[in-house]
């Protein structure tokens, strides 16, 4: 199903009911060496191809896109429209794309052929080399607290990731397809991340939406282990809104967002309390911001930039978490903890936390997972936290640590 760029994202509640098949089947059709697909709680997007990269030249790249999809609107030629991620470290190059052409279609949440079940991966025999060793990543953990405790920053989020590696991988289309149908309700994303490797992934947290002047951000930090017992799932959720140390953690977060939100807006509300938000793995503490924006509006590439990073994927303070950061991983974040997402000529569009991802490669799949470290922190129970947060990659794959 082809619809035009203005029709799906501005669609209202009270359109007719999609048919069935019409979110699937963009999920279908996705091609891994081609395709950019994204799949959110508004609706489905499958860009097809690359009419322009964006270039990496020292211009601002709010600027740079801004310029290049006004002028594919004025051509009238393809879709005026971005598609992709950017990096966590801003210096870095982005992986953001004009395709050749965009299908649109409703949100996966809505499409009853989602519930079917889709093939399970070929059973693989995986090697998988943690980076770094968890005794070294719980080391590091325990030397921020160290530097916490004697007031050198307030927050880090320390991250680890896994390479597994395998004489052949799983098909690229069926583990997105397989994590997409596991939760429709969430961000479900494939995109290209540089010459043969993807960047997948299903992420639970919106770092801003735009539409018709009104913009959503929903900042997420505090988070448990869910469990397969109910009793016990439900005692851990009540427990982390009574936690103190997970309330903090997320209401510096969410003062973060609010601060860097306000200059743009002339209306912004900001709920006093979070509520919780669940994936198949974890809990997360959760507050949803809304807000009216200021004429000219910013558009939806220029919020996510002011938001990026936030405290809940770098830290506080935001230079020091940094150098906490290059210090402690051995390894370069890329595309984990940036943003992915789109944006059209309007302005509108959804950019999403590119975390609960992966890369894939020709032989090697990079997962990536982090915790928030503050003072209270205790390195077992972040290690547990990243190990759980593995599980959305590793049961796709059928590996496990």
């Amino acid at each position: 199903m082809t619809t035009s760029l203005r029709e799906s994202p501005g669609g209202t509640a009270d359109s007719a009911a999609p048919a069935p098949g019409a979110a699937t089947a963009l999920l279908d059709a996705y091609g891994a060496t081609r395709d950019r697909f994204l799949a959110t709680p508004r609706h489905t997007l499958l860009a097809h191809g690359t009419a322009a990269e964006l270039p990496h030249d020292g211009r601002p790249f709010t600027r740079g896109v801004a310029e290049l999809l006004a002028s594919r609107a004025e051509s009238g030629v393809g879709p005026a429209l971005v598609a992709g991620a950017l990096p966590f470290d801003p210096e870095q190059p982005p992986a953001v794309a004009v395709p050749l052409s965009a299908e649109w279609g409703p949100a996966l949440r809505s499409d009853p052929l989602v519930a079917l079940p889709t093939a399970p991966v070929e059973p693989t025999e995986w090697r998988i080399t943690p980076v770094p060793a968890p005794e070294v990543y719980e080391a590091a953990v325990a030397e921020a607290v160290a530097r916490m405790r004697d007031g050198e920053l307030d927050k880090v989020v320390l991250a680890r990731s896994l390479e597994l590696s395998a004489e052949r991988l799983p098909d690229t289309a069926q583990l997105v397809n397989g994590l997409a149908r596991r939760d429709p309700g969430g961000y479900t994303f494939a995109v290209p991340s540089g010459p043969g490797r993807t960047l997948v992934g299903a992420s639970p947290e919106l770092l801003v939406e735009r539409f018709d002047g009104r913009l959503t951000a929903n900042p997420l930090a505090g988070s448990t282990p869910r469990s397969g017992d109910l009793a016990e799932d439900v005692r851990r959720a009540a427990a982390l809104l009574e936690s103190p140390k997970d309330l903090h953690e997320h209401a510096v977060v969410v003062d973060a967002v609010r601060e860097a939100l306000a200059p743009f807006c002339s209306r912004l509300e900001v709920p006093a309390v979070p509520t919780l938000v669940r994936t198949a793995a974890m809990w997360h503490l959760s507050t949803t911001v809304t807000g009216e924006l200021r004429q000219p509006a910013a558009s939806a590439l220029e919020l996510a930039t002011a938001l990026h990073p936030t405290p809940a994927v770098c830290g506080t303070p935001v230079e020091s978490a940094r150098r906490t950061i290059t210090a402690s991983e051995p390894f370069e974040r890329g595309a984990y903890t940036g943003m992915v997402g789109w944006q059209d000529a309007a302005g509108d569009g959804e950019w999403v936390v590119t975390i609960r991802c992966a890369e894939v490669g020709e032989k090697v799949l990079r997962l990536f997972a982090g915790a928030g470290v503050v003072a209270d922190s205790s390195p077992a129970a972040e290690l547990a936290e990243t190990d759980a947060k593995f599980r959305t990659f590793l049961d796709a794959v059928g590996a496990a640590l």
